[in-house]
């Protein structure tokens, strides 16, 4: 069994050294740089199933690398490092695509644990399909391919986009539990994480506006219904 490519983006060499030997010592194959530009060269040359990037790197900060990647691939896993006074970064991160964060100082454990939960949602063994497409008013969904196709417009959904659009689809108009979805696809029901689903919600519903007859709608105290 091969294993798993993370490209890590950090430009503190010594917590660097102390990521790359510790994935390694995990399995991890892991390849370290140190700025944002760097990164991106790298990322563009070689397969990752995996992106850990600091917020804060010369020459090209962790968001607009971010950017970038999200260019090349709209579904690779991308996980920020962050300081604690960097919360408005911290959703800024979630909106270019970013599937979570970790806040600095951390431990390697925990570190561990948000890799493994990733890519357990991320290689499709979050939840079983009950059907291989959905069809949403005048659009169909394939959470397969993460592909919401609307006529001849198809749009390629990230990672977090697909997972979330398909509970939604599960529990079509029924409400989707807040707290369950965020335990589903985020593992973790905190604040960041609530704010970050809100974000997926605002995108979600700019995907599915073409049909009027599909709504998303807000749940006060509850969480989301998808009418359609």
């Amino acid at each position: 069994m091969k294993n798993t490519k993370i490209l890590l983006a950090e430009d503190d060499n010594n917590l660097g050294m102390l990521l790359k030997n510790y994935l390694s010592a995990k399995s991890y194959e892991t390849t370290l740089l140190v700025n944002g530009v760097q990164a991106l060269e790298e990322f563009t040359r070689q397969n990752y199933e995996l992106c850990i990037l600091d917020i804060m790197m010369p020459e090209m900060d962790g968001l607009t690398l971010a950017r970038e990647i999200r260019k090349i691939s709209s579904a690779i896993p991308i996980i920020f490092l962050t300081a604690k006074s960097q919360k408005e970064d911290i959703l800024e991160g979630f909106r270019t695509g970013a599937d979570d964060y970790i806040t600095k100082p951390f431990s390697m454990e925990e570190l561990l644990y948000r890799i493994q939960a990733i890519m357990k949602r991320t290689s499709g063994t979050t939840f079983a399909r009950k059907e291989p497409i959905y069809t949403i008013g005048n659009y169909s969904f394939d959470p397969l391919k993460q592909m919401l196709f609307f006529e001849e417009n198809p749009v390629k959904l990230t990672t977090k986009e697909s997972e979330l659009l398909e509970l939604l689809c599960r529990h079509r108009n029924e409400i989707l539990e807040r707290n369950f979805a965020l335990k589903t696809i985020w593992i973790d029901d905190n604040y960041f994480n609530a704010r970050s689903m809100d974000v997926y919600i605002t995108r979600l519903r700019k995907y599915l506006r073409k049909d009027p007859s599909v709504r998303i709608l807000n749940v006060h105290g509850r969480g989301y219904k998808l009418l359609c």
